[in-house]
C-alpha cells in the first residue's frame, strides 16, 4: 500500500496521546439503544473472562441488577466492594464507594449507568466523574450507557420520544474511551423481554410499552445507537490514516464531495451532488477554493456564491472554504482527509484553446484523484449566463495613477540616456522593467500594463536605430520588444498577484486579532453585562452593524439584552424573525431565504447544552454581511458569544447550588442542634412543672423547691438559647447597633462573673484588671462577649479547674484573655471555631454553636479582632481587644 512519510507534529500528537492514555486506565463502555438490551449482563461475562482467563484483578464498584436473577447470579465470585451510604432528605441512598475503590486500587472496577446522577453530599455530581478520577488513578473501568444518555442527541431523543433525559455523558467521555462495545437487541425481542418482566415490574412495564418503548421509538433508537458507534470507528480509521500516512482513500464508507463555485451551474451541480448522497445515504461536503485569481472576483460572483453555500447548506450539506494556490490540488487533499469516495464538478465550459495554455480543473482533478471517484455533471440545460467576470474589490485605478505610471517610464528612460547610454540595449531593457515593477507595486495592474507598453515604445523610440522614429532597421530587435513586453507584462501580473495575496492575508489576520480579541476579552469578563458589551463592541468593529441581543428571561421568553440604537423597539415586526430563531435555532432575516425582508440578519447563540440567545445586526451601509467569509466569521463569533454565555450561566447555577447546599447544610445544622437544645430544657421544665401540679406532688418544702429550681434553671438555658439565635440574627441583618461610651473594664468582668456565678460555681476565678483600663465599647454587648467566653470555658473544661482572666494595654488597643484548663483547640481548628453552628466537640457541653460567633461579631462591630491561642500546660485562651478610650481627669 502506497504510503508518504507521516507529518512530524502530527506524530508528535499522536505520540503523546498514547503516553498518555498509557498512563489512564482504560474505559470500556457497553452501549446500547434502550434499557433492557443486556448492558449490564454483558459487562459481567466480560468481566468474568477478565476474571478467569485473563487473570485479573476485577472488583464490581457498584452494579444494579434491578432484581434480575440471571444477572445476579453472574456476581457470584466477584469481589463487592462496599457502597456508601448517603441520608438525604431522610432516605438512605446507596453511591458508589469513590474513596474505597481508590485505596483498594483493582486492575479493573465494574461501575453500572455511567450516566447517573450522584446523591447530593458526593464528591462528584455525576457518576461520570467519578469515572474519570479512577481512570485518571490508573484504573481500567467497565461501564454501561443507554444512546438516549449522549449529550449531542439529548434534543434529537426527546424529538423522537417526546421525553426529556436529563442525566446526560458529554460526547468526549465517549469518543475518548479506549473501547465500545455495542449491546443489540431485535425490537422483538426487547418488547416480548418487557412484557415478561424482565426489564420493568408489570405494572411500570406495562407503562413504558404505551410512551417511551414503542416499536417506532426504539428502532429510531437503535439506528442512532448504531450510527454513533460508526462515526466513532469512522473517526478511529481517520486517525489511524494520518498517523501511518495513509493518503489513499478507504471505501469504509461513501462520501460525497461537490465543488462549488460562483458559476450559475453550480446551484444545478448541488443538486446532483444532493440526490447522489441521498441515494448512497452519504455525507454530502461542498469545497469552495479561494485561490489568489478568485480574489479578483466581482461582488455579483460573489452574491451567486454566498447563495449556492446556502442552498448546499439548506440541503443538508457542510460548506467549506479552502484557500491554496491551486484549487484541484487542495480539493483532492481535502478529500482524502475526509475519506471521500466521489467528488463531483461541472462540465468545462470555457474555449478549448486554453487548454494548451493551462490545463482544466477538471483534468488535474482526474489526474490527482486516483482511487477516488469522478462524477462530471452538466449544466447545460440552465439559463445561458456570463461566467464571472474578475473584478479587484478595490476601487479600479485613477487617471491620476496612469499619469504617474507614465512619468516613471520617462524617469526609466532620461536614467537610461544619461547613465547607460545607447551602447548597453540590455541594461536599458532592465531599468525600463525595473521602471515597469516600480508602477505594478504601487499603483496595480493596469498602470503597470501602460507602463510596459510604453516602455517598449520608448526603448524603440530613443534607443534603436534608427532613433526617433517607431520604424525597426533590425528585425532581430523585434523579438526584444516582444521578450521585454511579455516579461513586463508577467512581473505586473505576478505583482499584483502578490498584492492580492498580501490584501488577503492581511484580511484574515485582522479577522483572527478580532476573534483572538473578543475571546479574550469575554473569556475574562465576570459578569454577563460585561461579556455583551465586549462583544457587542467587536461585532460593531468588524461587521460593520448595528448589534442586538436578546436572551430568555425567567418565564422563557425572549427580551432584550442589549440593543443599540435603531435596532429593536416594542412591538417591533423583526422581532418576530428573533422568536422564529430561536425556536428553530436557524439563521434568518436579511441575506437570507427565511424572512429576508427583515431588517437584520438573526442568527442563534448556541453553547454545548443548547440555545442561550439570539443575536441581530442590523447592517450599515459599509457592511458586507452577504459575503459568504463575512458570515462564517459571524458564524464563529455567534459560537464565540454563545458558550462564554454558557459559561456564565454554568458559574451563577453552580453559585446557586452551592448557596442551596449551604442553606441545606445550616438548615440541617441549625435543626440538629437546636431542637436537642431546645427540647433538653423543656422536658426538664415540663417534667418538674407537671411534678408540682400532679396531685401527688411532694409536699415538703426542699423537695418542691429542688423542682423550682431545676425548673427555673433550664428555663434561664432556655432563655439563652433563644437569645443567642436573636442576636444572630441582628448580626447578619445588620440592625446591630453600637453605643461606644468609656467603659471600665474591671466593672464589665465584675458585671459578667456575677451573672455566671451559678456557672462558675467550685471553681476557682482569678482576673488581673487593672482599675484605671478603660475601654470605648457598648457595656451591654461587652458583658455579652465575656458571657459568653466563661461559659465556654464552663462547658469544656473539666469541673473544679481554674479559670483566669486578665486585661492590659497593648499597642493603642485593650487586649482581654478568658483562659481555662480543658482540653485546648488545634490549630488546625482555630479559625472555624468561629464558624455558625460549628462545634469542636460535637457531644460535649450542648449548644448550639452560636455563642462564638456571636462574640466574634460583636467584638468586629468594636472594630476589635478575637483569636483563640492554645496555652502552655494545656487549655485555652479566647483573646478579643477593644479601643483603647484615655482616662478621665
Amino acid at each position: 500500500m502506497p504510503q508518504r512519510r507521516p507529518d512530524p507534529d502530527e506524530l508528535l500528537a499522536h505520540v503523546r496521546e498514547a503516553e498518555e492514555r498509557e498512563r489512564r486506565g482504560k474505559l470500556t463502555i457497553f452501549f446500547g439503544a434502550a434499557p433492557g438490551v443486556g448492558k449490564t449482563y454483558a459487562m459481567l461475562e466480560a468481566a468474568r473472562v477478565e476474571l478467569s482467563d485473563v487473570r485479573r484483578d476485577v472488583a464490581v464498584g457498584l452494579v444494579d441488577t434491578h432484581g434480575r436473577y440471571d444477572t445476579g447470579s453472574l456476581l457470584i465470585g466477584l469481589e463487592l466492594l462496599p457502597r456508601r451510604v448517603i441520608e438525604h432528605s431522610g432516605i438512605k441512598l446507596e453511591e458508589l464507594d469513590l474513596d474505597g475503590v481508590l485505596e483498594r486500587r483493582p486492575q479493573l472496577v465494574l461501575i453500572d449507568e455511567l450516566a447517573h446522577t450522584n446523591a447530593p453530599g458526593s464528591r462528584h455530581t455525576k457518576r461520570w466523574q467519578d469515572v474519570e478520577e479512577l481512570l485518571d488513578a490508573g484504573i481500567d473501568v467497565f461501564t454501561t450507557l443507554n444512546v438516549q444518555h449522549l449529550e449531542s442527541l439529548n434534543d434529537v431523543v426527546a424529538q423522537i420520544t417526546g421525553v426529556l433525559v436529563r442525566e446526560t455523558v458529554p460526547d468526549a467521555v465517549f469518543d475518548t474511551a479506549h473501547e465500545v462495545r455495542v449491546v443489540d437487541l431485535p425490537v422483538d425481542e426487547l418488547l416480548e423481554r418487557l412484557r415478561e418482566g424482565k426489564v420493568y415490574v408489570p405494572q411500570q412495564a406495562e407503562r413504558a410499552v404505551q410512551s417511551f418503548f414503542t416499536e417506532g421509538n426504539l428502532t429510531a433508537l437503535r439506528q442512532l445507537a448504531l450510527r454513533r458507534t460508526a462515526e466513532r470507528v469512522e473517526a478511529k480509521i481517520r486517525t489511524y490514516r494520518v498517523v501511518h500516512g495513509i493518503d489513499e482513500t478507504w471505501h469504509t464508507g461513501e462520501r460525497v464531495l461537490v465543488c462549488i463555485s460562483p458559476s450559475p451551474h453550480s446551484t444545478r451541480l448541488v443538486r446532483a451532488a444532493r440526490r447522489m448522497a441521498t441515494s448512497l445515504h452519504a455525507e454530502l461536503i461542498g469545497v469552495y477554493v479561494e485561490t489568489p485569481a478568485s480574489l479578483r472576483i466581482g461582488t455579483e460572483a460573489r452574491e451567486r456564491l454566498a447563495a449556492n453555500m446556502r442552498m448546499l447548506e439548506s440541503l443538508g450539506g457542510e460548506p467549506v472554504t479552502l484557500r491554496g494556490e491551486d484549487a484541484a490540488s487542495e480539493t483532492v487533499a481535502y478529500a482524502r482527509k475526509r475519506n471521500v469516495t466521489k467528488i463531483v464538478v461541472g462540465k468545462p465550459t470555457h474555449p478549448r484553446w486554453r487548454n494548451v495554455l493551462r490545463t482544466s480543473f477538471l483534468d488535474d482533478i482526474v489526474r490527482h484523484s486516483h482511487e477516488i471517484d469522478v462524477y462530471v455533471i452538466s449544466g447545460a440545460t440552465e439559463a445561458a449566463t456570463p461566467p464571472p467576470r474578475e473584478e479587484s474589490k478595490k476601487s479600479p485605478a485613477r487617471p491620476a495613477q496612469y499619469a504617474a505610471g507614465a512619468l516613471i517610464v520617462v524617469a526609466s528612460t532620461l536614467l537610461s540616456w544619461f547613465v547607460v547610454g545607447r551602447a548597453e540595449l540590455a541594461d536599458v531593457a532592465m531599468l525600463m522593467l525595473l521602471g515597469v515593477v516600480v508602477v505594478a507595486m504601487r499603483f496595480g495592474h493596469g498602470p503597470s500594463l501602460l507602463a510596459a507598453i510604453l516602455s517598449v515604445l520608448a526603448l524603440d523610440f530613443f534607443f534603436v536605430r534608427p532613433y526617433f522614429t517607431f520604424a525597426v532597421a533590425d528585425l532581430h530587435h523585434m523579438a526584444t520588444f516582444a521578450v521585454m513586453f511579455a516579461v513586463a507584462a508577467i512581473i505586473s501580473h505576478l505583482t499584483k498577484r502578490i498584492r492580492d495575496q498580501a490584501d488577503s492575508a492581511r484580511d484574515r489576520e485582522r479577522r483572527t486579532a478580532s476573534l483572538y480579541a473578543m475571546t479574550r476579552e469575554v473569556g475574562l469578563a465576570r459578569s454577563r453585562d460585561a461579556l455583551l458589551d465586549a462583544a457587542a463592541r467587536h461585532l460593531r468593529e468588524v461587521f460593520a452593524a448595528r448589534v442586538a441581543v436578546l436572551l430568555p428571561g425567567n418565564d422563557g421568553a425572549l427580551e432584550l439584552a442589549l440593543a443599540d440604537p435603531d435596532t429593536f423597539a416594542p412591538g417591533d415586526k423583526d422581532l418576530g424573525v428573533a422568536e422564529w430563531v430561536w425556536t428553530n435555532q436557524r439563521r434568518a432575516g436579511a441575506g437570507t431565504d427565511t424572512l429576508p425582508s427583515a431588517r437584520a440578519l438573526v442568527v442563534p447563540l448556541l453553547g454545548s447544552r443548547g440555545r442561550v440567545g439570539v443575536l441581530a445586526l442590523f447592517p450599515t451601509q459599509h457592511a458586507r454581511l452577504d459575503d459568504p467569509e463575512e458570515r462564517q466569521l459571524l458564524e464563529t463569533f455567534a459560537g464565540v458569544a454563545g458558550s462564554a454565555l454558557e459559561r456564565t450561566e454554568l458559574a451563577n447555577e453552580a453559585r446557586r447550588a452551592h448557596l442551596r447546599a449551604e442553606t441545606e447544610q445550616l438548615r440541617n445544622a441549625l435543626l440538629s442542634s437546636v431542637s436537642h437544645d431546645l427540647r433538653t430544657p423543656l422536658g426538664v421544665v415540663t417534667g418538674a412543672t407537671s411534678a408540682l401540679l400532679d396531685d401527688d406532688a411532694p409536699t415538703d418544702e426542699p423537695t418542691r423547691r429542688e423542682l423550682l429550681q431545676t425548673a427555673h434553671e433550664e428555663a434561664l438555658r432556655l432563655s439563652r438559647v433563644v437569645s443567642n439565635l436573636l442576636d444572630m440574627t441582628r448580626l447578619e441583618a445588620g440592625a446591630l447597633k453600637v453605643q461606644k461610651r468609656p467603659e471600665s473594664i474591671e466593672e464589665l468582668v465584675g458585671s459578667a462573673l456575677g451573672r455566671t456565678s451559678d456557672r462558675l460555681r467550685g471553681r476557682d476565678v482569678s482576673a488581673r484588671i487593672p482599675q484605671e483600663l478603660l475601654a470605648g465599647c457598648d457595656s451591654a454587648l461587652v458583658e455579652q462577649v465575656l458571657i459568653n467566653l466563661l461559659e465556654n470555658a464552663t462547658k469544656y473544661s473539666p469541673a473544679g479547674t481554674p479559670i483566669e482572666l486578665a486585661a492590659r494595654e497593648q499597642g493603642g488597643m485593650v487586649e482581654i484573655d478568658v483562659s481555662d484548663r480543658g482540653p485546648g483547640i488545634p490549630e488546625a481548628e482555630a479559625v472555624r471555631v468561629f464558624e455558625k453552628f460549628y462545634r469542636l466537640h460535637e457531644h460535649e457541653g450542648g449548644g448550639v454553636g452560636l455563642g462564638l460567633t456571636i462574640c466574634k461579631g460583636i467584638v468586629e462591630a468594636h472594630g476589635g479582632t478575637i483569636r483563640v491561642l492554645s496555652r502552655a500546660g494545656g487549655g485555652a485562651t479566647f483573646r478579643f481587644t477593644l479601643p483603647l478610650e484615655a482616662a478621665a481627669a
